[in-house]
């Protein structure tokens, strides 16, 4: 049976609108992060804004961040930061599988 695009965390299902709602942020607070480069959404062909569900979770992350007093500078540093260390870890795994250590 082939994979629906509901299944898949990656595909651009959601709304600007309903991102907000289901959130309970502003549409206005979700278009300063992707013009700031915090989240950048994937855009229909009528150019409308749309979210994933891995979209909606960095969002919510975000958010958690903006409400402990970080700067959108600041936050945008910090998810960089956090792929980086994702990427490195993912390495490290595929380098401790190729010598056959368990880790």
């Amino acid at each position: 049976m082939p994979e629906l695009p509901c299944d898949d965390e990656h595909a651009p299902l959601y709304s600007l609108g309903q991102v907000a709602d289901m959130l309970q942020v502003r549409q206005a607070y979700l278009r300063r992060l992707d013009e700031h480069d915090v989240i950048s959404p994937s855009r229909s062909s009528g150019r409308q804004r749309r979210y994933s569900r891995r979209d909606i979770k960095t969002v919510q992350h975000v958010t958690d961040l903006a409400d402990q007093g970080m700067t959108l500078i600041a936050i945008r540093r910090i998810l960089q930061l956090e792929r980086e260390l994702s990427d490195v870890r993912r390495e490290l795994a595929e380098v401790r599988t190729r010598l056959g250590d368990p880790g």
